[in-house]
Order: C-alpha cells, then structure tokens, then sequence
C-alpha cells in the first residue's frame, strides 16, 4: 500500500531572521546526511515552564500596557508562541530577587506563627497572577534558595562573603571544617573552567541547614505553610523540591546539603509532612546541579527514600542517561535553562537549543527556562549578569525577543504536553534532531544546523522520507 504523500511546513530560525515558513514535499529517496530512518516510542513530554522572579516584574513592568499584554500572551496563552504551562517559584529570595527576604524572619519561630507572603503577594505572586491572565491552568513547583538565616549555621543567607553580601570572610571557613583557603574563587564562573571536570572541585563536609529535630520539622512544615497561602490566592503548587543547587557554593542565597543531610531532611521530614498534610503534592529530589553522579544515587538510592520525580541543571545534566535507565518511572526534570552572562546573543541562542536536545534527548520529561525577561545585561544586585527569552532596554523602555526565545519556540510551540518521543541523533555534534508525536496526531522534528556551511540532511517519519537542507547556524522545525 503506497503511503499519501503530505506536504509539512518547515520554519527557519536564522541570527538575521526570527522566522521563515517554507512547504516540503517527502521524496522517495534519502538524500544527504540520514539523521534517523526508524523511530520507536519513547519518553512521553509533559510540560514546558519558566521561572517566575522579583528582576522579570521589574522589566516586564518598565514596558507600556500593551507591549505587556503581548508578552504575557505570547509566552503563556494556549495559543501564544511559547505556550509555557508550568512555572517554577522560590521560597524565600532567590539570586533574582531584589534583596534578601524570607517568610519567616522571627528567630525561634517554630511554630511558623508569623509566616508569610506579604512580600511575595506585591513581587512574584504578582508577576504569577499576570501570567494566569492568559493560561489559568498555570501550576507550579516551589524550591527554595536559601532557608531563614535563622535555621542555618552561619546565620546568613549567603553561603561565602562577597562584596555583595555582608557575610564576615571567617565564617567562609565553615564550608570545609575550618578550610577558607579550600575554596575556589572560580567554581561559580559561567563560562570556561566548568566542562570536563567535577563540580564542585569539592564537595562541602557540612549542612549548612541546623541538623536539629525541631529546625527540620518547622522547615518542613514551612513548605505546607507556603503551599496553602499559596492555595488561598489561587496558586496551585503539586511539586516540592527542597533545594536549589546544593552544590553551588554562592555570594548569593544559597544552602550547602550533604547527602547524609539531604537524605535526613527529604525522608524522614519533608516527604511524610506532604504526605500528611498535602497529599496531593509531589515530592521530587533537587536540584542536582552536581555531575558527581555516584554521591547523587547515594541519595536517591538511600533506604526509605521515597521521590516522584528528580530536578537536574547545569552539571547535573550530565548524570541523566545514568538515572533514567535506573529510575525509569521518575519524572525527570530539567528545573533550569542555563543562565548565560548577559549577552543575550546568538551564541547564547544556540547553546540554550543544544542543551533542550541534551535533556529531551537522554530523557528529561518536562523543560524549564531560567529569567523570561530581563533589563539591559540582566545585572542582578549580587553582580551577575545573565540572560533571559526578552531583554528591555531600560532607558529607551523598548523590548526586544531574544535567540534563546526563539530557541526555545521551535521545541514549545510544536512539541505539546503527552508528546510521544519518537527519535534523537545527534549527527557529529553539529546536527542535532529530535521527533515527537502530539496527542493530536501531529508530528514535530527539530533540528539544528550548527556548521558554518550549509547542511543536507534526510529523516524517515512513518513511511515518509524528508530530504532538507538547512542554512548556515540555524534551528529549524518541520512541522507535519
């Protein structure tokens, strides 16, 4: 029985050009680079999501009201670009926020007695509501920074002075049992230094997070407190995750775990007061922004130790094809695009698109971006720069939709939630393809063409073969 001949649609993202559509006819031969010529089913996709942080509101609210409500709708509405359905939020100040500021600031308040989110309901409860305007579907994971300074041994929310924070360069000492000098001045560095080696360059021997029954409970009940504040605004949080980058020793809010902690805190408090108190939420194990997958499993494969699902970022990414083959029922989670330094640029674009693949490709089921959009190089009070899918121009007030957006477009807009994993090549590290089916029977395949030159390559996809040729440093998408 010959197979019926279908048109697709082919859309190009190139540095000089957001978006090309061009129509492609299948061929009855391969011709060029064959990327794949079989397909089975694979990882189901769930979700697409961002980060909801204090410096997007300030950005996002320096535009005119129309610039914003087209921005809101083009990243969160069912029929907008990026079509996000998930988003992440911070417990206490993040490294995004304007400053530091926690829901429970009252030393000794075990009993969570003045607990809030007055902060929150002006700054990322505000930017949340913004985006449920146009999807109010929206549901959410919370992970906190830091906890209260209260909670923790150095009694600040940093984990090493900077001239950004007010930590006293003594305490740094606690780290490694007394070492300052053990510290590496350069394990943070976005760029170069980071790819080929452990990270960290060493672990940290101490939880930072006071290993007391009573500072565990109360943190615990924290979350619950959080979630149900949350509830009454009409936020839906179905997802825990302890900790953001515990292994990111930072200037900025941070909070060092060992695994013997971690397993602590996750088992024995955390996991059985959700499932107490809030049955219906998720716990999920991270973020691991390590590489050091060993001393992870310690953790997950600790007895007791009960999870849905597992956050990976950075590093982190490099431990995913081990734990899907070995936890095949979690969840896996890419809770984090990588930040950047600001440049926002096309490099940047094509870094973001190669570490979708990464992730999709070895078997994360749901993508998360890190800042939506930001202001000028994406300063944040404790000196980094990053980038973000939109950049404001603060002076002239203008916007502009950045490489890493439409980066991120070719997998959103085509790639819908139940999508069927059906193929991955990564030809040369310079062609990268994946092929999902949706829900509806639609068909998407993305592809990148790293090289400087031009690039012929050939797919088959259910009876059809498709001959492309793809321009220079572009991303593409054939959507059938």
């Amino acid at each position: 029985m010959t197979a019926i001949m279908i048109a697709a649609v082919l859309f190009t993202t190139t540095e000089g050009s957001s978006r090309v559509e061009s129509k492609v006819e299948p061929s009855e031969k391969h011709e060029g680079t064959v990327l794949f010529d079989k397909v089975a089913e694979g990882q189901e996709f769930l979700a697409w999501g961002t980060t909801f942080n204090e410096l997007d509101l300030d950005a996002i609210s320096l535009l005119k009201e129309g610039e914003r409500e087209k921005i809101l709708f083009d990243l969160f509405d069912p029929e907008g670009d990026l079509r996000f359905t998930r988003g992440r939020l911070t417990m206490n100040a993040n490294d995004y926020s304007r400053t530091w500021y926690s829901c429970s600031e009252k030393e000794g308040d075990f009993e969570l007695k003045e607990f809030n989110i007055e902060h929150d309901k002006t700054n990322q409860l505000k930017l949340v509501k913004m985006a449920m305007k146009y999807n109010p579907s929206l549901k959410f994971f919370v992970s906190p920074w830091s906890p209260p300074a209260w909670m923790k041994i150095n009694k600040d929310y940093p984990v090493l002075s900077s001239k950004f924070n007010n930590q006293p360069k003594e305490k740094d000492a606690l780290l490694f049992d007394g070492e300052p000098d053990a510290v590496d001045p350069d394990e943070m560095k976005f760029e170069g230094g980071r790819t080929g080696r452990p990270f960290p360059r060493r672990l940290a021997t101490r939880d930072y997070f006071i290993q007391e029954p009573q500072y565990l409970q109360a943190y615990a009940d924290m979350f619950v407190k959080f979630i149900r504040l949350y509830k009454e605004e009409g936020v839906e949080i179905d997802r825990v995750m302890y900790q953001n980058e515990a292994y990111s020793y930072t200037p900025y809010p941070g909070c060092p775990w060992t695994a013997s902690g971690t397993v602590r805190f996750n088992r024995d408090y955390l996991g059985p007061t959700l499932k107490r108190e809030l049955p219906g939420v998720k716990l999920y194990i991270g973020t691991f922004n390590t590489n050091r997958g060993s001393y992870i499993d310690q953790i997950l494969s600790a007895e007791g130790m009960e999870f849905d699902g597992i956050g990976f970022q950075w590093e982190g990414r490099e431990t995913i094809p081990y734990f899907r083959k070995k936890f095949p029922k979690a969840h896996l989670v890419c809770s984090e695009s990588e930040c950047g330094n600001g440049s926002m640029d096309w490099k940047a674009g094509e870094h973001t698109s190669w570490l979708i693949f990464e992730n999709l490709g070895n078997g994360c089921d749901e993508w998360y971006n890190w800042n939506f959009i930001l202001c000028d190089r994406g300063e944040s009070p404790w000196g980094w720069r990053q980038n973000a899918l939109i950049r404001v121009d603060s002076k002239a007030k203008t916007y502009s939709y950045r490489p890493e957006y439409w980066a991120v477009w070719h997998f959103s807009r085509f790639i819908q939630p139940g999508a069927i994993r059906l193929a991955y090549s990564s030809w040369n590290r310079e062609t990268e393809a994946i092929a999902y089916r949706n829900s509806d029977g639609s068909k998407a395949v993305v592809i990148t063409n790293w090289a400087k030159e031009a690039r012929k390559v050939s797919f088959a996809l259910d009876g059809q073969i498709w001959n492309l040729e793809l321009k220079p440093r572009s991303f593409n998408t054939l959507a059938l």
